[in-house]
C-alpha cells in the first residue's frame, strides 16, 4: 500500500511498476525481477546465471548444514528461479519442484535461464498452500519464498499450512522460510511455526536488511551441536561458494540464544 508521502515519487513511475505485475529491470551485468519499484524479488548475474546474488538466498541454502544430502526439494515461490538453478547445478541427482501461483512469473523463466521441465525438475502453476495440502509425496527440504506485492501471502502463514508442511517432510527434513522482519504479524507466524514443529526452529538474520530466515526441523536429534555445524560448513564450503561458514556462525548464535532462553525458562 503506497503512502501519501510517496505521491510525487509515484507520479514519475510507469504504471506497470505500481501494479504488482512482475517486470524486469535489465542492467549491463544483471537482470532483476520486480513487483514494484521499491523491492527486488530476484536477481541474476548474466556472467554466472546460477550464482546466488542475493544474500537471503545464500542464507536459505543453510539447510545444507542441517540436511547435507537432500534427494527431493520443493519450493513455494519461483521468482527468478535462483535457488532452483543453484540446487540443480550443485546437488547432483536432486529432484526439484518449484510451485508458482502467478503465470506471469513463470512466463519469465527463459529470461532467467531456467532449464526446461524434465525428469528431475518441474515448475507447477498452483497456489502453494493448495499444492502442499494436495500432494502425497514427501520431501527432504521445503523452501518457502512466496512473496507478493503486499508481502507474505496469508495462506502461507497459517497454522494449517505449517501443519501440512510438517506432514509432507520426511523424517529428518527441514523447512526454510523467508520472512520479512517488518511484518507486524511476524511474531504470530513464528509462534505458529514453533508450535507446529515442536519448538525445533532456528531464526537468523539474512545478509540483506529486512529479511529473516527460519529453519524448522523435523529431526529427532535437533538441535545440532555447535561442532556439527562448524564441521559441516568446513566440509561443504569447497563445493558451495555461498559463505556457508558465515551462515553456520549465525545458526550457532541462534542456537546459543535458544539455549539461554530455555535455560531462563527452566529457572523461572
Amino acid at each position: 500500500m503506497a503512502r501519501d508521502d510517496d505521491y510525487e515519487l509515484r507520479q514519475s513511475v510507469p504504471p506497470e511498476r505500481l501494479s504488482g505485475r512482475p517486470y524486469l529491470k535489465d542492467e549491463a551485468d544483471e537482470l532483476a525481477l520486480h513487483f514494484d519499484f521499491r523491492t527486488v524479488q530476484s536477481t541474476m548475474s548474466k556472467a554466472d546465471p546460477t550464482a546466488l546474488t542475493l544474500g537471503y538466498t545464500r542464507s536459505m541454502m543453510g539447510f545444507l548444514l542441517l540436511h547435507p544430502e537432500p534427494a527431493r526439494i520443493a519450493m513455494i515461490g519461483l521468482g527468478g528461479g535462483s535457488l532452483a538453478k543453484y540446487c540443480l547445478q550443485r546437488l547432483p541427482g536432486v529432484d526439484f519442484t518449484a510451485v508458482e501461483i502467478d503465470p506471469a512469473v513463470i512466463a519469465l523463466r527463459d529470461e532467467f535461464r531456467l532449464p526446461p521441465d524434465g525428469d528431475n525438475f518441474r515448475v507447477v502453476c498452483a497456489d502453494g498452500a493448495d499444492y502442499i495440502r494436495a500432494i502425497e509425496d514427501s520431501v527432504d527440504v521445503l523452501l518457502i519464498d512466496g512473496f507478493c506485492l503486499d508481502g507474505l501471502p496469508r495462506q502461507l502463514c497459517t497454522t494449517a499450512f505449517y501443519d501440512y508442511c510438517y506432514a509432507r517432510l520426511k523424517p529428518g527434513g527441514v523447512m526454510v522460510v523467508n520472512l520479512w522482519a517488518g511484518d507486524d504479524l511476524l511474531q504470530l507466524y513464528l509462534g505458529r511455526l514453533r508450535q507446529c514443529f515442536d519448538g525445533r526452529v532456528l531464526l537468523i538474520d539474512a545478509q540483506e536488511e529486512g529479511n529473516q530466515i527460519a529453519f524448522a526441523c523435523k529431526q529427532e536429534d535437533f538441535p545440532p551441536s555447535l561442532e556439527q555445524l562448524r564441521s559441516r560448513s568446513n566440509e561443504l564450503a569447497p563445493a558451495h561458494p555461498i559463505d556457508l561458514p558465515d551462515t553456520a556462525a549465525r545458526l550457532r548464535r541462534a542456537l546459543e540464544g535458544r539455549r539461554k532462553q530455555r535455560g531462563r525458562g527452566r529457572s523461572a
